[in-house]
C-alpha cells in the first residue's frame, strides 16, 4: 500500500506532462461563434476574457439552399438514371412516375447509377397523386429478386432487379387509408425482414447485436400528418450520417433511425432511387439536389 501511495505524485505529474491540451479550449468554426453580449473583461492573471456571447438564432429553414449540393435531375433528360420506360417520364421538366390498373408491373423504381453515397444530404421536391404510394431509397442496391409475391400481371419473376432496390427508404404514400396515410415519412426497409424500424415520430436505435428500441418520441402520427400536403408539392429531405439517418418533410423532422452497427448493410455505400406502388399511383419529383460527406 506504501509503495502505491508513494507512486500517486509521480502518476499524476505525468499525466500533467503526457495530456497539457486536456485543459485548453477546442477550436471550433468562427462561423458558429457569436460576438460578445458585454465588452472583454479582466480575469484570473489579468488574462482579457470575451464574456458572454449572444445569443442567436440559425439560418431559417431552406429547402432551396443548395451550397454544396449537386444537382442530380436536369429536367430534361434521364442521364444518370435508369428505370422503365413504360412507367417513368419526363413531363414539363419533372420526373413522372405512373402505373395504371390496367397494367400492373409490379413495384417498380428508377435508379440514380451516376454515383453512390453514404453520408449524405438529400433535397427534392415530392407529391404522390390518385393513390398507392412509393419512397425514397438511399444506401441501397439492385440485383436481389423481390421477396413477396407480386401482384397480377407482373410476370413469373416481378420487376426486373435492374430496376428493384433494397435498402432503407424513407416512405410517402397517398391517404388511400388511415394505415397508409400514417407511414409518409418513416423509416423502412424495403425488400428485407427489417420492416419498418423508425415509425413517423420516433427516434430509434439499435445496438450491435441488439434489437431495435425507442429512444424518444417526434410527435404523434397524426399530428405529424398534418405537415403532409397531399396532391401538392413537398419538401423531403433525408440526412444521412454515419449510424444516424434523419427523414425531414416541409421542416419538420418525420423520424429517425440510429442504426451503431457500423457492418450493417444500412451503414454501407449505395444508391438512391425512387419507389413506386404497383396499384394505381402517380408520383412525381423535381429539384433533386445532394451534397456528398464521404471521404
Amino acid at each position: 500500500m506504501r509503495k502505491t501511495l508513494l507512486a500517486l505524485p509521480i502518476i499524476f505529474a505525468a499525466l500533467a506532462v503526457i495530456s497539457p491540451t486536456s485543459m485548453t479550449a477546442q477550436a471550433v468554426s468562427p462561423a458558429l461563434e457569436s460576438e460578445a453580449a458585454r465588452p472583454p473583461a479582466a480575469g484570473p492573471g489579468g488574462k482579457m476574457l470575451p464574456g458572454m456571447p449572444k445569443f442567436h438564432d440559425p439560418l431559417p429553414y431552406d429547402i432551396d439552399d443548395h451550397a454544396g449540393y449537386t444537382q442530380l435531375f436536369d429536367g430534361k433528360t434521364m442521364k444518370g438514371w435508369d428505370g422503365d420506360p413504360a412507367i417513368w417520364r419526363i413531363e414539363d421538366g419533372v420526373m413522372i412516375g405512373e402505373t395504371k390498373e390496367e397494367d400492373r408491373k409490379g413495384n417498380s423504381y428508377i435508379v440514380y447509377t451516376a454515383d453512390k453515397a453514404k453520408d449524405f444530404d438529400l433535397k427534392l421536391q415530392m407529391k404522390i397523386e390518385k393513390g398507392g404510394g412509393g419512397g425514397i431509397q438511399y444506401r441501397s442496391h439492385t440485383g436481389e429478386a423481390w421477396t413477396r409475391p407480386q401482384p397480377a400481371g407482373a410476370g413469373p419473376t416481378g420487376t426486373p432487379t435492374k430496376w428493384l432496390l433494397t435498402g432503407p427508404q424513407a416512405d410517402f404514400w397517398f391517404p388511400v387509408r388511415q394505415s397508409a396515410s400514417d407511414y409518409t415519412g418513416q423509416w423502412y426497409s424495403e425488400n428485407t425482414m427489417q420492416g419498418i424500424l423508425a415509425y413517423r415520430g420516433q427516434v430509434t436505435q439499435a445496438l450491435p447485436g441488439k434489437g431495435n428500441r425507442l429512444v424518444a418520441n417526434i410527435g404523434s402520427k397524426a399530428a405529424l400528418g398534418g405537415y403532409v400536403k397531399t396532391n401538392e408539392w413537398n419538401d423531403y429531405e433525408i440526412i444521412a450520417r454515419g449510424g444516424v439517418m434523419m427523414h425531414i418533410m416541409n421542416g419538420q423532422l418525420m423520424a429517425t433511425f440510429i442504426d451503431d452497427d457500423p457492418n450493417d448493410a444500412n451503414n454501407q455505400m449505395g444508391l438512391i432511387g425512387f419507389e413506386i406502388e404497383s396499384q394505381p399511383t402517380k408520383i412525381s419529383v423535381k429539384d433533386i439536389w445532394w451534397r456528398k460527406f464521404d471521404k
